[in-house]
């Protein structure tokens, strides 16, 4: 499949007048887009206001539907928001708001944020912008999608086990998973609290980073990111054309300037995995126990959460306790003197949507649990990643790579993603399914 040549602008090289452009035609791009795409729950009546904070100076951006603020309370992928106590004004969206951005509206997604394709059986859900039929990834989902179809330039997202790691994969774009407890999360749905982070997705990294400033600023100066180690068993596991992929991905990175090595990863990923699972399905349940008979809830997500009942308080008090041995262990032997870690966002190529809706005859639960099987490790050690597209698959769709680093060095991932997107286009692509409907912007570079 041909893949469009037609690009959006780079926020962070626009001009201020170009900009300010961005910003007032954002919600009509949103609601033109919207019949198509499903991104968004409500969109805002705009225009957009001027702040006296130019950190962010305008910058369009979306939120998941999980966060509070005064005059909205989320869904959380449900039909409605009976039953929630999510009240408030979301530290996160206070920073960004406080910082000048400006809010277009609130993004779809999954069930309770318990569903890595996107798919959502309760609600409306989010479409894949580069071709309909394939999952756009969850379960920031339709935040991925308003930020690949240029309707913002930043969403807000979440991310338990690949909530934005996937999305990012499946839409390319670029996603950052915050270090655990870096980003404030008040005032946002909890899933499973010990894995959950905040975090952000954009076009690019560069647009990226003054919001991961905002949100959480760096505890010490940042120093770049020279050296990588590749884990290449889940490389060479994964699909040949995301293999392929990622290859050409690691190959811009070291041209770059960034020092590439290898190691295989894959045991010590599955140990930690098995943690990571105790964790997620132990503390899910416990966090929304009074939906288990809660019917405005699919059965198929009532008995994802009903499988936590089985860990009992010992084992996901002992998985929990693991981390600080899991991650120091990961540090040494894995990382050993590189700064980050390579590997694939997925092992597989994005799904149809008939792959991941249990009720098809095509459903198959294997390829729904692979979407996260490289990324739930990386929340069980609480580290920070950077998913970034690298490429396309042999039907035309993104594919992602995802860089791992250490504790604290949020910052220095997206500064490598960016300078790497220097030199890279991947993810300025205008998707192929909304080609019809996007008037290039004019972007005007500062001189």
């Amino acid at each position: 499949m041909a893949i469009p040549d037609q690009r959006l602008p780079d926020w962070s090289r626009s001009s201020s007048a170009a900009r300010a452009e961005i910003s007032d035609r954002s919600v009509g791009r949103a609601r033109r887009l919207e019949p198509r795409l499903h991104a968004f729950v409500a969109i805002e009546n705009g225009p957009f206001q001027p702040s006296r904070d130019e950190t962010l100076a305008g910058m369009p951006y979306a939120a998941k539907d999980m966060f509070a603020t005064r005059d909205h309370r989320p869904a959380c992928g449900l039909p409605s928001s009976v039953g929630f106590t999510i009240d408030g004004y979301a530290e996160v969206l206070r920073r960004l708001d406080d910082a000048g951005a400006f809010r277009v509206g609130f993004t779809t997604m999954t069930e309770l944020a318990y569903e890595p394709s996107g798919y959502n059986a309760v609600a409306p859900y989010a479409r894949n912008p580069w071709n309909p039929a394939f999952i756009p990834g969850g379960s920031s989902s339709g935040s991925a999608v308003a930020v690949a179809s240029g309707s913002v330039v930043l969403a807000v997202g979440s991310d338990t086990g690949g909530s934005i790691r996937i999305p990012a994969h499946c839409c390319g774009v670029t996603g950052w998973k915050s270090t655990w407890g870096c980003v404030n999360s008040a005032d946002a749905l909890p899933l499973a609290p010990f894995l959950d982070t905040i975090g952000l997705l954009a076009r690019g990294a560069s647009e990226l980073a003054p919001a991961v400033t905002v949100l959480s600023p760096p505890a010490k100066p940042h120093a770049p990111v020279e050296r990588i180690v590749v884990l290449r068993d889940a490389l060479e596991r994964a699909e040949s054309s995301v293999s392929r992929a990622c290859q050409d991905g690691i190959d811009a990175i070291e041209a770059s300037g960034a020092t590439i090595s290898d190691t295989n990863g894959l045991r010590t990923i599955e140990a930690i995995d098995r943690h990571a699972l105790n964790v997620m399905q132990g503390e899910a349940v416990r966090t929304h126990a009074a939906r288990l008979d809660d019917h405005a809830i699919n059965p198929v997500l009532r008995t994802r959460l009903a499988k936590g009942l089985a860990i009992d308080d010992a084992t996901l008090c002992a998985s929990r306790e693991a981390r600080m041995s899991l991650a120091r262990a990961f540090e040494e032997s894995i990382l050993g003197k590189a700064d980050a870690a390579a590997l694939p966002v997925m092992p597989i190529c994005t799904p149809r949507f008939r792959e991941v809706d249990p009720s098809s005859p095509s459903f198959s639960a294997r390829r729904l649990y692979a979407l996260s099987d490289y990324c739930r490790f990386v929340n069980m050690l609480g580290f920070p990643a950077i998913a970034f597209p690298v490429g396309f698959d042999d039907r035309g769709l993104p594919v992602a790579l995802q860089l791992v680093g250490r504790p604290g060095r949020d910052g220095d991932l997206v500064a490598l993603a960016a300078r790497m997107q220097e030199k890279t286009d991947w993810h300025a692509r205008v998707p192929t399914a909304i080609l019809d409907l996007v008037e290039p912007q004019r972007e005007r570079p500062d001189d």
